[in-house]
C-alpha cells in the first residue's frame, strides 16, 4: 500500500486519457465557444466512450472548421454530406445535423446572453467541489444536470440528455469530480473561484 496520491482510476494507462485526466477534465472553462465544442464532442459520444471521441477530436475539429459555430450554423446539405463521408469522425447524420441545429441555437444564447453565463447558471456560476473516495459514489445524473438538458433542448440542441449533460459539465469544471486523492481534485479545487 503507498500513501503516493492516485490519478482517478478512469483514466487508466493510455498516455492520451492520462493527459486529458491531468490537464483538461474538470478544470473550469468559461470560454463560450470552447463549451460549445465540448457539448458537441460530448453529443457526439453518446452510445461510444469518450477515448474513441477523444482520439477523433482533432478531425473532429478540422472537419467542423474549428468548431467556429458561426460557420457550421451556415451548413446545408452539402456540408452535412461532405461530413458523413469523413472517415476521421463519427458519421452519424443525426449527430451531424445536430452539431449544426446545436451551432444556431448557440448563436441566439450568445447573442441573448453570453452562452458561457447560460451555463455555468445551472451551477450558481462556481464549480460544484465534490468530495468523491470511489468511483461508485460519482453519479450518472443530478438535478442540475437534468435543468441543463432540458434548457438546452428547450433551445433546440440534440444529443444533451441529462447523463450527457452530466458528463459535459464534469469535463468543463462546472463539477469537480476528481476523486479526493487524486492529485488533480486540489488543482482543480484551486483554479476555482473563491466563495
Amino acid at each position: 500500500m503507498t500513501d503516493t496520491p492516485q490519478r482517478c482510476a478512469w483514466c487508466g494507462t493510455d498516455p492520451l486519457y492520462v493527459d486529458y485526466h491531468d490537464t483538461e477534465w474538470g478544470v473550469p472553462e468559461y470560454d463560450s465557444r470552447a463549451l460549445w465544442e465540448k457539448l458537441v464532442l460530448d453529443g457526439f459520444q453518446a452510445g461510444l466512450s469518450w477515448i474513441t471521441i477523444l482520439r477523433k477530436r482533432d478531425d473532429f475539429r478540422e472537419c467542423f472548421e474549428g468548431f467556429d459555430p458561426e460557420r457550421v450554423a451556415r451548413w446545408g446539405e452539402a456540408e452535412i454530406l461532405r461530413a458523413l463521408q469523413n472517415p476521421g469522425i463519427v458519421r452519424h447524420r443525426g449527430k451531424i445535423e445536430a452539431a449544426v441545429t446545436g451551432a444556431r441555437a448557440y448563436l441566439e444564447i450568445e447573442a441573448a446572453e453570453g452562452f458561457s453565463p447560460f451555463i455555468w447558471s445551472f451551477v450558481g456560476g462556481r464549480p460544484i467541489q465534490n468530495a468523491l473516495t470511489s468511483m461508485a459514489e460519482v453519479q450518472a445524473r443530478t438535478a442540475e444536470s437534468d435543468s441543463m438538458s432540458k434548457a438546452l433542448k428547450k433551445r433546440g440542441f440534440k444529443f444533451c440528455g441529462p447523463v450527457i449533460t452530466y458528463a459535459f459539465m464534469q469535463a468543463c469544471g462546472l463539477v469537480n469530480d476528481h476523486m479526493i486523492h487524486c492529485p488533480q481534485h486540489a488543482r482543480v479545487k484551486a483554479l476555482s473561484p473563491a466563495g
